[in-house]
């Protein structure tokens, strides 16, 4: 209890110095910001620098010292992955799991922690207000953004699967297996067959325009959903003319977002491991095999 309360306090006293060093309502832009002129770091980078040096300390701290019967932090991340691990297994298969995890477990835990770094007070809200030369205000460069609020960032996760979907798809299936699966008829053999080809084909296209189109959709479902909540949150702020008051009504989407951050971070990494264990998967007899 004592620790809820701490915790509660400083984030609501985090709430009001945002609000507060943010100067008032602000349109968070679609792109991530420069932050140098010469350097290429934008705010958004910032974050996932941030997201990944969290998660190495965390592995740190957790294999220190490890123990056969674990305790403490490493208890924590044995039941974390363990518990991943079960879940995709259950979906995808003892020998897809096995070859798969280790990407599977990152992209979950980076787009988890991004989701919750986005949330901490003063991320997007405050920053330095810009001037042109002749002294106006132009504008607002908030020196933190939600990694996941970046398009940038979230198309490159979704087209780095998309090109391991490829490779992990033609290795299990072999290139003529690969083919088979998008345009061979399934479940019919002989003159059926045969005369089941041209139809197939034309599903098989539609099939390659779908598997086009999936790392499109992934990075604007994940983008769309952080962004949209930050700019929420922002909208919320602004409804009370009050400074100190701006958490208010943003408090309870708050713990509304705490939820969407791990829902996301599990669609993304689900529809991933769908995709793949569609083009993989070979049917109870060659499961077995594996």
């Amino acid at each position: 209890m004592r620790f809820f309360l701490t915790s509660s306090a400083v984030w609501l006293t985090g709430l009001v110095s945002a609000s507060a060093a943010a100067g008032g309502h602000h349109v968070l832009p679609l792109d991530a910001q420069r932050l140098h002129e010469t350097l290429p770091i934008n705010n958004s980078i910032l974050m996932v620098w941030l997201a990944v040096g969290l998660i190495v300390l965390f592995c740190k701290a957790a294999t220190h010292k490890l123990a056969f019967i674990p305790v403490g932090i490493q208890n924590v991340a044995e039941w974390a992955m363990e518990s991943l691990y079960n879940f995709l297994e259950g979906l995808m298969g003892a020998h897809l799991i096995k070859r798969t995890f280790w990407f599977f477990g990152t992209i979950f835990f980076f787009i988890l922690t991004s989701n919750y770094l986005g949330l901490i007070p003063g991320v997007g809200t405050v920053g330095q207000h810009l001037v042109d030369a002749q002294g106006n205000h132009v504008g607002f460069l908030p020196w933190l953004r939600g990694a996941n609020a970046d398009l940038n960032m979230t198309a490159a996760m979704a087209f780095s699967f998309a090109a391991l979907w490829f490779y992990w798809a033609v290795t299990e299936n072999g290139v003529k297996g690969f083919l088979s699966h998008i345009f061979a008829p399934k479940g019919v053999s002989g003159i059926l067959f045969w005369l089941m080809v041209p139809l197939f084909f034309f599903v098989g296209i539609l099939e390659v325009v779908s598997i086009g189109i999936r790392p499109v959709a992934l990075s604007f479902r994940l983008f769309g959903n952080i962004y949209g909540g930050e700019q929420t949150l922002e909208a919320l702020m602004a409804l009370v003319p009050i400074k100190w008051l701006h958490f208010l009504p943003a408090l309870p989407f708050y713990f509304m977002e705490l939820l969407v951050g791990f829902v996301q971070a599990l669609v993304f990494t689900l529809l991933c491991a769908i995709f793949l264990k569609l083009i993989c998967d070979h049917g109870d007899h060659d499961e077995a095999h594996h």
